[in-house]
């Protein structure tokens, strides 16, 4: 009885029961959201609270009664670690919000609708891709990690050349270009990332030579994360389709 219920929430077995607790999810996930794209709340929107969350709520028990089914340890301690896994905590936080439905004194407008954004991420269960991407990023954890180590020091330096380079006062303002080292770090990262906002810029000739090796540098930067995501990607998808011929065959 475990495993089946294993098979229909991880839709590991292909049955109409797997497909349609995936479809009843996602429609509970999408009116739960819904309502976040309005300012005015209406009636409805309180029943697709109350809906949504009854629907999450009972995800939540499958999941937790069957966690022990679902670790590759099979040990009961599955059971006590489940609530303190990411997804099992974005579940319960997901949740919560429907408090302001069901009990008004806990209402707390703001918050809530921030705790009900999470509801998004609930979506990644039934995308193999966004899963298979998270995959890659928690196999290229290290890789991934440096990059993040060298685009933040590369940032900061560039920022502390330009904010001690950068000494020309602002046409009209009697100012400063940067008037403090978090604007300096702001437009470092705006460069590193090649967004370009334009509202803070160098104006004098060494500023703006500053300003064209960070470009160019940071081009190459902001390169890296994405090939290594690309070929993990690739890897990832090899690996799934072995692992499923290879579990068909043992099946034959």
């Amino acid at each position: 009885m475990v495993e089946k219920i294993v098979n229909i929430i991880e839709q590991n077995g292909d049955n109409k029961w797997s497909r349609i607790y995936e479809w009843v999810m996602l429609i509970a996930i999408a009116i739960g959201v819904f309502p976040l794209m309005f300012r005015t709340h209406y009636t409805l929107f309180s029943y697709f609270d109350v809906i949504s969350c009854l629907c999450f709520v009972v995800d939540y028990i499958l999941r937790w009664i069957t966690a022990r089914v679902r670790s590759d340890k099979k040990h009961w301690s599955a059971f006590v670690t489940y609530p303190f896994t990411p997804m099992a905590i974005i579940d319960l936080l997901s949740i919560l919000p429907t408090i302001n439905v069901l009990a008004p004194t806990f209402k707390a407008a703001r918050f809530s609708r921030l705790l009900k954004i999470l509801r998004v991420v609930k979506i990644i269960r039934y995308f193999e891709s966004l899963e298979i991407i998270l995959s890659v990023i928690k196999k290229q954890k290290k890789i991934l990690y440096a990059v993040l180590s060298m685009a933040m020091f590369y940032t900061f330096v560039t920022a502390m050349i330009m904010f001690n380079a950068e000494e020309d006062i602002k046409p009209g303002t009697n100012e400063y270009l940067f008037d403090s080292f978090f604007d300096a770090f702001y437009w470092a990262v705006c460069t590193l990332t090649t967004v370009g906002y334009g509202d803070l810029y160098p104006i004098s000739t060494t500023g703006r030579v500053i300003s064209i090796i960070s470009s160019l540098v940071g081009i190459a930067i902001i390169a890296l994360p994405s090939g290594v995501i690309t070929a993990g990607y690739l890897d990832e998808i090899r690996e799934r389709k072995a692992k499923k011929l290879n579990e068909e065959s043992k099946k034959q």
